[in-house]
């Protein structure tokens, strides 16, 4: 009989001690899953902790609740990797958190400083949103929130923007906040950020070199702030920056107003024209047209060509086509001129048809001219010298051709032939 009795006391105990732990207990205000490891008891008015929790819960939604404190409460939950205490009456982030956390969510509460200590050892923290309060200082430790990539501090009371964020963070909302300064080297570290969030706020200005560092940037909001479009001191460097980033921005600052500043500035070259090849061109050009004589004679437009001069015997007109031009040049009819006679060809335009050949006055020795007039636009009043090609040769004038002894003595031979048949 003692016997029997031992036996059923040691099953009950059996059965108190490990039907509970095999079947899971989820607290009768929360809602369960995961075998019992993630558990949401959001919404239920909760003052305090549900009695039943399991300490290796994986993820805990205490959100929509009228918590005010829960320091040390949170500290036994070593697997927890989700921690959301949202929508509560916390006045700041429950001390003593577990460092298995990976997101920490704490938004629209009544935190008003985010302290050193509340971040200290969560190495494997990944997001950490406190927006929606009333922070007015978040103090970071440097080196710590090593694996943090998403800060969310929007909508908060922020002066200026936190300094030591971790190197490592990709995305940082700064939106919704009184933020006016960025102090030196807030930035600087921050080489793998990818999104920034400050519209929003009371900015003025940017600091000079401020956002250098953003190498990998690629979005950032700007948007409703009051900027001093006039202050031609402090304001250039984020107008210039906005210019020449690669990432999207989104609401530039004084994109709708004038900038006084910017009509005082030089004008600034452009690409073609800060070539040094094509500065030395010009000024080339420049010289040549500054040093070369007007022309005599302006038509349409003006090519002049030295060549060699027509023979002076020809007595056909007949076309002759020069080397550098295709339009046939039309030889004089007039008969011989005079050997060493220095001639100007006139040609006009092809449609004209005609040719006219003038003699000039002067010495035997005097270089021959040929101009000639292309059929070019008419808008063009004189032709820049290096658009002219000139050839130059002279000719030596032929010696004059003196009767020899014999022809007179012929000459006189026929006249006397000439006299006798008359006679």
């Amino acid at each position: 009989m003692e016997y029997q009795i031992l036996n059923t006391s040691t099953c009950l105990l059996v059965l108190l001690v490990f039907i509970p732990t095999g079947l899971g207990i989820c607290p009768s205000s929360c809602k369960c899953s995961g075998n019992d490891r993630n558990v949401d008891c959001s919404g239920r008015n909760l003052t305090v902790l549900p009695q039943g929790l399991q300490d290796n819960l994986t993820y805990l939604n205490l959100s929509f609740n009228q918590f005010v404190d829960l320091d040390h409460q949170l500290t036994r939950f070593t697997n927890l990797r989700t921690l959301d205490i949202s929508n509560n009456w916390l006045k700041n982030v429950p001390a003593h958190l577990p460092k298995s956390l990976w997101e920490l969510y704490a938004t629209n509460n009544n935190i008003k400083v985010l302290q050193k200590l509340d971040t200290a050892y969560q190495w494997n923290l990944r997001v950490l949103d406190v927006s929606r309060n009333m922070v007015e200082r978040a103090v970071l430790i440097n080196n710590t929130l090593s694996s943090l990539k998403f800060l969310n501090l929007s909508s908060n009371k922020l002066w200026t923007v936190p300094t030591n964020m971790p190197h490592n963070i990709e995305t940082v909302d700064l939106s919704n906040n009184f933020l006016s300064q960025i102090l030196p080297g807030t930035l600087v570290r921050l080489q793998h950020l990818t999104s920034l969030y400050l519209h929003n706020n009371k900015f003025s200005y940017i600091p000079d070199k401020a956002f250098d560092q953003l190498s990998q940037l690629q979005v950032i909001t700007l948007y409703n702030n009051p900027w001093s479009c006039s202050d031609n001191q402090n304001i250039p460097y984020v107008l210039q920056w906005v210019q020449g980033t690669a990432a999207r921005v989104v609401g530039a600052p004084c994109a709708d107003q004038p900038w006084p500043w910017a009509s005082a500035a030089p004008a600034q070259p452009t690409a073609l024209d800060s070539s040094p090849m094509i500065k030395g061109t010009k000024a080339a050009d420049r010289e040549a047209s500054a040093a070369a004589p007007e022309p005599t004679k302006v038509t349409k437009t003006h090519k002049q060509f030295k060549a060699k001069e027509v023979p002076p015997l020809a007595t056909q007109s007949h076309p002759a086509l020069f080397p550098s031009a295709d339009r046939p040049l039309l030889r004089s009819p007039d008969g011989p001129q005079e050997a060493a006679a220095t001639r100007t060809i006139l040609v006009q335009d092809s449609a004209e048809g005609n040719a006219s050949l003038a003699p000039a006055t002067g010495s035997s020795t005097t270089p021959m001219t040929l101009s000639i007039t292309s059929g070019m636009p008419t808008n063009y009043s004189k032709v820049p010298q290096s658009t002219t090609a000139t050839l130059r040769k002279e000719e030596a004038t032929p010696s004059a051709r003196v009767p020899s002894r014999a022809s007179r003595w012929q000459m006189g031979l026929l006249c006397l032939a000439l006299l006798h048949a008359v006679a």
